[in-house]
């Protein structure tokens, strides 16, 4: 007969490792906890002691995650994880009325997915949604540490086991301002418009990462002049005449002059590439989350996934 084998650390032992983990040091963590900095490491060398394992070791000012350690810290997030999703699973048998949604977007989604999230925050009152909105790099980061369960991106990873949807699609276009000589043209050549500065997204945007993609397929070099952390930003400097940049559709709205922009029509663009949801295959998802993913497929399977989002004008 087989019988239960009951853990050798306590939930205080877990839990203040998981905060070093994560934080990368002993007093951040105690800080995060609002505990003592001797009761951490106390706690730290007693979940050692138990596990007979070597789980951290110093560096720099802080302290860095052994083999042991890394390992360690995968099953403490996924049993922190399925607790978590207990919990709001628990409440949300009793009509989704309590629970809490984890999602994280892409700084591009910014411009439409609050009208996806809207209708159903209104469905469900009583659900705490908690969005990251960031780059495509820190998304990943939210995915891979299981901080968050659905993200919204362009360009899904592929080191990580991941289930994926493409719900819509998303054209990267090139932009001009207002009045500049190019835009004049009816159909002009890459060849024509990569003589201009070229103005780009970050490292680690997904925009930049898809347009350096597509301009190394065309055998194309047209290096950038200046990057920018925003698409507001790229905007203002692509208005002010400081170069042209490649950026989603998504970001211009729907009268692209009133903010001093101008779309090229330039063959081979628009880039296509679609925004996918995806989500962790080697974890359960909670009833928000799925409940959530229902939603967005019944909002989208009624038409092509290029259709665009529901808009909620200005009254």
């Amino acid at each position: 007969m087989n019988t239960l084998r009951l853990p050798r650390a306590s939930l205080q032992q877990l839990r203040s490792f998981e905060a070093v983990a994560r934080l990368g040091g002993i007093g951040k963590a105690a800080e995060a906890l609002h505990l003592a900095q001797p009761t951490v490491s106390t706690q730290l060398k007693e979940l050692a002691q138990a596990l007979n394992l070597h789980l951290l070791e110093p560096e720099g000012r802080g302290v860095r995650l052994t083999p042991h350690g890394e390992l360690l810290a995968d099953t403490v997030r996924d049993l922190f994880a399925r607790w978590r999703r207990f919990e709001e699973d628990a409440l949300a048998m009793q009509g989704l009325q309590k629970g809490r949604l984890k999602l994280a977007a892409v700084t591009t989604t910014e411009y439409f997915i609050p009208d996806l999230l809207g209708p159903f925050a209104r469905q469900y009152p009583g659900l705490r949604i908690d969005l990251a909105v960031e780059n495509r790099d820190a998304v990943i980061q939210h995915l891979a540490r299981g901080d968050v369960e659905l993200a919204v991106m362009m360009l899904p990873p592929t080191d990580l086991a991941l289930e994926r949807w493409p719900f819509l699609e998303n054209p990267l276009v090139l932009i001009a301002p207002v009045g500049h000589p190019l835009a004049q043209r009816t159909r002009l050549r890459l060849s024509q418009v990569i003589q201009e500065a070229r103005l780009t997204r970050e490292p680690g945007s997904g925009t930049r990462q898809a347009t350096d993609q597509y301009l190394a397929a065309q055998g194309v070099s047209w290096p950038a002049r200046l990057a920018l952390g925003s698409n507001e930003a790229i905007k203002h400097a692509v208005a002010a005449g400081l170069g042209l940049a490649i950026l989603s559709r998504h970001t211009l709205g729907p009268d692209p002059a009133s903010q001093g922009l101008v779309e090229l029509k330039v063959t081979g663009l628009p880039i296509r590439r679609m925004w996918h949801v995806v989500w962790r295959s080697d974890r359960s998802l909670s009833l928000p989350a799925r409940t959530f993913l229902a939603a967005l497929r019944q909002q989208f399977s009624e038409t092509p996934p290029g259709r665009e989002v529901p808009r909620h004008e200005p009254g």
